[in-house]
């Protein structure tokens, strides 16, 4: 299953060369791992619900081992210093959803946990 690395950064208006050189080495840390950009930066976008401060980042991976994999590298363990000195951020590590994933059938199982049972209270 799809896994992503999330990332929501908070760069400041001038690039660090530390941080350009983040950039420019950070491919060469996913590639092993079967990591590539799905959106980096967003130059274009628009928030519709609440606030979105700082550039999104999503890179897809084949799994979510090869991602935590790919996160716990030394290759990419090296380069974090050079992005994080520079700029604030959170990152995440997540599943993504299973070929045919199907949000009604997940609606269906959320109310079925929520109904009240015969021991309990009705």
């Amino acid at each position: 299953m799809t896994a992503y690395a999330l990332g929501n950064l908070h760069p400041k208006p001038v690039l660090d060369d530390e941080v350009l050189t983040y950039i420019e080495r950070i491919q060469d840390t996913l590639d092993p791992f079967g990591g590539h950009f799905l959106v980096h930066g967003a130059p274009k976008r628009e928030v519709r619900e609440g606030a979105w401060p700082g550039g999104l980042v999503i890179i897809g991976f084949p799994s979510f081992d090869q991602a935590r994999d790919w996160y716990d590298s030394a290759a990419y363990q090296e380069l974090i210093p050079l992005r994080t000195r520079h700029m604030d951020g959170d990152i995440l590590l997540i599943d993504g959803v299973a070929p045919g994933y199907d949000p009604a059938a997940t609606a269906a199982l959320m109310r079925a946990a929520q109904a009240p049972t015969s021991d309990g209270p009705a």
